[in-house]
């Protein structure tokens, strides 16, 4: 099979870890242990979330003052799908001898009048307690809203309309190479009257761009792997329950926080409905028992997997 994994940046950078680069690489190895048993088994495509890189690096660049201006949230995406892309390059290389494996930084096409630009949703960076938070909006003209019992910077985060690298991404996947692009959504740009790129000040949704790249690229499956063995039904209340195998329809049918599992159940539910393909949200450990229906949050059509059709 075909598969696009879309790893959640708490993968890389777990609440309360230090930021520094050994931690990052520490579990960016523990991450491509599970990856790597897919990638023997699968066409393998990774893409990787990249919000607490952003807002650190973000912060310190507002702060260096030998800089005229901070670097722009299009520039601090491209440098921090190179450096994680880099991480995760060699780890797999490590991982799968022999094996082709390519990171690659990548564009992701918005529309200039797209209304998020008015009314910043996205998260980023490290978490504050609420009155840190406000006065660090203060100081650097954040937007910032709560984030569980937390605090968070937010930015504007258009809707992805196409990988420009997507014919490039096609090919190399059917070389047989493992490709890790489109981190933290893919760099924001859009076109000017001339045809021309240039970047935007924002941030895009990493599952909603690794589900159109899904489609795309025509993946049988599309996992979104993160910390949580399964989607909740009436999270955080006494009814609380898992969700095994399930349908868009009945994914839609419950409201889900737009901060954190809301544009995931959106993801996987616009693939499912435009390919009637598989679809799952799990836990990264569990990745291989996922595809096989034993584990995670499982999206069909039918709330059935396998579906005959891959078979």
């Amino acid at each position: 099979m075909r598969v696009i994994v879309a790893l959640g940046g708490n993968a890389l950078l777990k609440r309360g870890d230090r930021p520094d680069a050994d931690t990052q690489i520490a579990n960016v190895n523990i991450a491509v242990k599970t990856l790597a048993k897919l990638a023997e088994e699968h066409e393998l495509i990774i893409t990787h979330g990249n919000g607490p890189q952003v807002g650190m690096l973000a912060l310190e660049s507002a702060a260096d003052t030998n800089l005229t201006r901070a670097y722009s949230f299009d520039t601090l995406g491209a440098e921090t799908q190179g450096m994680i892309g880099y991480w995760m390059l060699q780890a797999l290389q490590n991982a799968l001898p022999g094996r082709q494996v390519m990171a690659l930084v990548t564009q992701t096409l918005v529309s200039a009048v797209d209304p998020a630009f008015d009314n910043p949703t996205k998260f980023v960076g490290q978490v504050y307690e609420q009155a840190e938070a406000e006065k660090l909006a203060r100081e650097n003209g954040w937007v910032v809203r709560q984030d569980g019992p937390y605090w968070r910077r937010v930015v504007p985060s258009p809707a992805p309309q196409r990988v420009v690298e997507t014919r490039l991404i096609r090919k190399a996947v059917r070389d047989g190479v493992v490709v890790v692009c489109a981190g933290g959504g893919g760099i924001p740009v859009v076109r000017d009257a001339q045809g021309r790129l240039s970047g935007v000040e924002a941030v895009i949704d990493k599952d909603l761009t690794a589900s159109m790249l899904a489609e795309a690229l025509d993946c049988d499956a599309f996992l979104i792997l993160t910390d949580v063995p399964r989607v909740m039904k009436d999270f955080g209340t006494p009814q609380q329950s898992e969700i095994g195998h399930t349908t868009p329809y009945e994914l839609r049918s419950i409201d889900f926080p737009a901060g954190s599992m809301g544009p995931k159940v959106e993801a996987v539910c616009r693939f499912v409905e435009t390919t009637g393909d598989m679809a799952a949200i799990g836990k990264l450990d569990q990745a291989v028992e996922i595809l096989k229906g034993k584990a995670g949050t499982i999206i069909t059509p039918s709330a059935t997997w396998p579906l005959t059709s891959t078979l």
